[in-house]
């Protein structure tokens, strides 16, 4: 395992990861040695644990995107933007590519517009 450091700012409640200056350490397993079914799936649970508190805080800092935007919701989506994202994450993730990250991207981006409406 090594350790990546990311930083989004303020931690989520409850966060395990999440350290008291808003860093979020994450010990990502090395996928190399892992052996067993067991351990591939405890890996998996371990990282999806951490995606949702990213996802938690990425949907809180989109809401306030709409906020500040004249034309906020769907109707005031960027293009553009959304393809410098995609871009930026497929840069980090070169296995998967703009073509598979695309629509991951856009559900994330539609379902923080969802909840952000929702909070209204």
């Amino acid at each position: 395992m090594h350790d990546q450091v990311i930083e989004p700012g303020e931690p989520g409640a409850g966060c395990p990861a999440c350290a008291p200056s808003g860093e979020l350490r994450v010990a990502l397993p090395d996928a190399e040695a892992i052996t067993t079914l067991g351990e591939a799936r405890a890996a998996i649970d371990g990282i999806d644990a951490v995606l949702a508190e990213l996802l938690e805080h990425r949907a809180a800092v989109a809401a306030v995107v709409q906020r500040l935007k004249p034309v906020g919701g769907f109707a005031g989506r960027d293009p553009g933007r959304e393809r410098e994202i995609v871009e930026a994450m497929a840069a980090r993730a070169p296995s998967l590519g703009a073509g598979r990250l695309a629509p991951i991207v856009n559900a994330i981006i539609e379902a923080g517009l969802d909840a952000a409406a929702s909070r209204r």
